[in-house]
């Protein structure tokens, strides 16, 4: 793991299934550095695990064969990246039906996030989400 820039963490997790894992362990070692509660943390770490999984499932992993994962904290909200390779189409939120067995998880993130959103690059495509930070405006009591 390394620190790019003050109060960004990123942490490269393998293109397989227990990189979600990799990544939810780090994530939760620095909500417990910085002091945010297990109740607070619920709705973070569901998008940065739904993310995570997405880009193992759907997308090619970056050059390195893996997926990097940031997070910064924020005033008012945990900002969430996942950089992958890309796929051959563009993540996009939808509401599934009732009696879909998968197909949920960017409509979690898009429920659960103030905002997300979708950066491409030459060779990567990043998304990202701004988690509210419990007690901030936008936040559920």
């Amino acid at each position: 793991m390394h620190v790019p820039t003050p109060g960004v963490t990123s942490v490269s997790v393998p293109h397989e299934r227990h990189g979600v894992s990799v990544a939810r362990h780090a994530f939760a070692d620095e909500l417990d550095a910085v002091g945010i509660p297990d109740d607070d943390r619920d709705d973070a770490m569901l998008v940065l695990s739904e993310l995570v999984s997405n880009a193992i499932k759907h997308a090619a992993p970056l050059e390195n064969g893996e997926v990097r994962v940031r997070w910064a904290f924020r005033d008012d909200c945990l900002h969430i990246e996942i950089t992958d390779g890309g796929a051959a189409t563009r993540p996009n939120a939808v509401v599934s039906a009732v009696s879909a067995l998968g197909g949920r998880g960017l409509d979690i993130v898009r429920t659960v996030s103030r905002q997300w959103g979708v950066t491409e690059a030459t060779d990567s495509v990043t998304v990202w989400a701004d988690v509210p930070r419990p007690g901030t405006p936008g936040t559920a009591q």
